[in-house]
């Protein structure tokens, strides 16, 4: 089979790439390349937004296929050193594609070649469907092991998302690392395969038409109506919101502190210390 041309390609600084081709009518693949493992800096959000927007005026309402170009990995996730050192990252570069994703206007699918961890993984659960290679990739939520507490949003799409509160738990406390068959028990992913089985996913589901009445980003608006607003708080809100909750956190912590101390104090009396 020729190579398919594609319909338009974008760089991403530095040596990037996005390319979108039509492997059948109406669906449009996205395949990324950010080298070494499309770790999710602001250059890959604005492209990756930019591509999601040519696609949806310039093209006729069809299905949405993202995937990587790098065999390993569908994202690594964000460089989170420079990514909390970068003012305003989250709501000026994340958080906007993650919303153009979840309530974007035609069905979306994740193609997920090889590791999703992090905010990869979280990408991919902003799609409305996810298909993963059968045979290599991890899908992790790692921050329990770099020591990075969840935003509201990224917790939100899998509260939402996921249908057991005990995958929630193990994904998020656990840090556990799903292999395909695993996620597809535990209904994170809809199915297992590659391109072959993704056109098939879409061609048995009837994806392509879903879009055509012009409603579909409006109801996955309601459907998310959570996530939605936890991504729409603007930068301020965001901060003064966990801002209060480190606050709170504090609070109570020196309130338990005092408690221990005065138990120590009064109810150990004559007793042998801990």
């Amino acid at each position: 089979m020729p190579p398919i041309p594609p319909l338009f390609a974008l760089s991403i600084d530095p040596s990037g790439s996005i390319i979108c081709t039509q492997p059948s009518p109406k669906v449009y693949l996205l395949t990324f390349q950010s080298p070494p493992d499309n770790r999710t800096t602001p250059a890959f959000c604005k492209t990756f937004s930019l591509a999601l927007d040519i696609i949806e005026h310039k093209f006729p309402r069809g299905v949405l296929v993202t995937t990587s170009a790098i065999g390993k990995f569908y994202s690594n996730g964000l460089d989170y050193e420079n990514a909390i050192k970068t003012k305003g990252f989250m709501q000026d570069n994340m958080y906007p594609l993650w919303r153009r994703l979840l309530t974007y206007p035609m069905p979306t699918v994740a193609l997920i070649n090889g590791h999703a961890f992090a905010a990869g993984f979280m990408t991919a659960m902003f799609h409305d469907y996810r298909i993963m290679n059968p045979h290599k990739g991890f899908l992790c939520l790692n921050e329990l092991e770099f020591g990075a507490p969840l935003k509201p949003p990224m917790a939100s799409i899998f509260r939402q998302k996921l249908p057991r509160p005990e995958t929630y738990r193990t994904m998020v406390l656990e840090s556990k690392r799903f292999k395909a068959l695993e996620a597809l028990r535990e209904e994170i992913i809809d199915g297992v395969g590659g391109w072959e089985e993704t056109k098939t996913f879409i061609e048995e589901s009837k994806l392509v038409g879903r879009g055509e009445s012009g409603v579909y980003g409006r109801l996955k608006e309601e459907m998310w109506r959570e996530t939605v607003a936890l991504l729409d708080q603007d930068e301020k809100a965001a901060q003064e919101y966990e801002d209060g909750r480190a606050t709170a956190s504090e609070a109570r912590a020196e309130d338990a502190l005092k408690t221990v101390q005065e138990w120590e104090k009064d109810g150990w009396a004559g007793r042998p210390k801990l």
